[in-house]
């Protein structure tokens, strides 16, 4: 998917900032948000009000004071396959690591359960909000990119449930590890490092040379991150206008 800038200016007709437009939660969002010039809150508050805004920290920090409310503030990291650190990468006893090929259903209630209230990811959800559709767009390719056969699942050998998944999406080139999620209650603790490790096996034999991941701050997920070779490149704020 290229990346298709938009631009909005201020009354003086000079470019203030530029975005690549997408969809959270149902609502418009200027994702990856450039400051071109003066006026960039003024520009974000009076034309995109109700929006969902996400770039750099000094620019949320200046949304925020003006009334903006905050989404999550994560850190993107990328790995470098080749010469990352050797991890185990077997899927544990009574389990197995299948390609990410079932329907979203089949994944939907370990992903639900992977973020609970007090987790840092953990996202309320409005009654007859369809998460099942939401992350059926993922798995579609239809949000940031096809999804990339190093994908995988881990299985219960005692009925075939799916209780953890790394899904990786093609972002502009980039594998993208858009979802690393374990369902707490039906799958051992430590799980989702052996599963991600093979994720990256997959793709570095596949010819793949770096993956990219973004981790919301506060999220004890990152020292696994960073154990499998991932390093912080940028932070991003998201907030909503």
């Amino acid at each position: 998917m290229s990346e298709n800038r938009q631009f909005r200016a201020g009354p003086d007709g000079v470019p203030a900032i530029s975005f690549v437009e997408a969809v959270r939660d149902g609502r418009p969002k200027a994702d990856l948000v450039e400051v071109l010039g003066p006026g960039a809150v003024d520009v974000i508050m009076s034309q995109l009000r109700g929006w969902t805004v996400a770039g750099p920290v000094d620019l949320a920090e200046r949304l925020l004071d003006r009334g903006a409310v905050l989404v999550r503030h994560a850190h993107e990291m990328r790995c470098d396959l080749p010469g990352r650190p050797p991890a185990p990468s077997a899927a544990p006893d009574g389990h197995r690591f299948t390609p990410c090929d079932r329907p979203a259903e089949d994944l939907l209630p370990a992903w639900l359960a992977a973020y609970p209230p007090g987790h840092p990811d953990h996202r309320p959800r409005d009654p007859g909000t369809d998460a099942a559709g939401e992350l059926a767009l993922i798995l579609a390719g239809k949000v940031l990119g096809p999804v990339l056969p190093c994908s995988a699942l881990a299985v219960r050998e005692d009925g075939d449930e799916v209780v953890a998944a790394v899904v990786v999406n093609d972002r502009d080139g980039l594998p993208w590890v858009t979802e690393v999620f374990r369902h707490p209650a039906r799958s051992p603790r430590g799980l989702g490092a052996p599963l991600l490790a093979h994720a990256l096996t997959e793709a570095e034999a596949s010819g793949l040379t770096s993956a990219g991941l973004a981790v919301t701050e506060g999220n004890p997920a990152r020292r696994v991150y960073e154990r499998l070779g991932f390093r912080v490149v940028s932070t991003t704020v998201t907030v909503r206008v």
